[in-house]
């Protein structure tokens, strides 16, 4: 069971995504049964977000493939969501990482952004260059699918799994130490 205090659930849903109506929305479902009815709450507020909220998340989001700057959880999760994609030694990919986020921040106004965890620097860069050829429309909807499903994966990271044993949550982690 996931029943926090109302101010920590929104402290803790603000970190997973910075939007305003979709924290409201996510913790008036509250309490949840587990981390996947989390989950599943977080993916249906978001589903879609607006291009007003995808801009206000947007806000809180660095470049990929440059280390987020500043204090916060949210930051936190950046650096470790990037780390995989940042480990290659491969100059080619870091300049066309370089040279895409460029491109992409002329095209479309704003930072590329994308789930880097679980992605090697070689897929992002391959995504990257797919979306260069999007409409703005379809783009928009993109960045709204993405900023969801880094959400996902920050709720799941803050909320260890229930015991199958006891049916209660164990503690949660921190973002500087991943749930287990």
């Amino acid at each position: 069971m996931i029943d926090l205090p109302e101010s920590e659930l929104r402290e803790r849903l603000a970190t997973a995504l910075s939007v305003q109506r979709w924290v409201d929305e996510v913790a008036a479902a509250a309490p949840f049964a587990d981390v996947d009815a989390l989950v599943g709450a977080a993916t249906a507020a978001g589903s879609p977000l607006s291009e007003a909220e995808v801009d206000e998340a947007m806000a809180h989001h660095p470049r990929i493939g440059e280390a987020p700057t500043g204090e916060g959880a949210a930051q936190e999760f950046s650096r470790r969501e990037q780390e995989a994609s940042a480990q290659t030694d491969d100059p080619q990919l870091a300049k066309a990482l370089a040279e895409g986020n460029a491109t992409y921040e002329e095209r479309f106004g704003r930072v590329f952004l994308i789930r880097a965890a679980g992605r090697s620097r070689a897929e992002i860069v391959d995504e990257l260059e797919r979306r260069l050829k999007l409409d703005d429309e379809t783009e928009k909807q993109v960045v709204g699918e993405q900023l969801v499903e880094i959400a996902a994966l920050r709720l799941r990271q803050m909320f260890a799994a229930a015991t199958a044993e006891t049916g209660r949550t164990s503690e949660t982690a921190s973002p500087r130490e991943p749930a287990a």
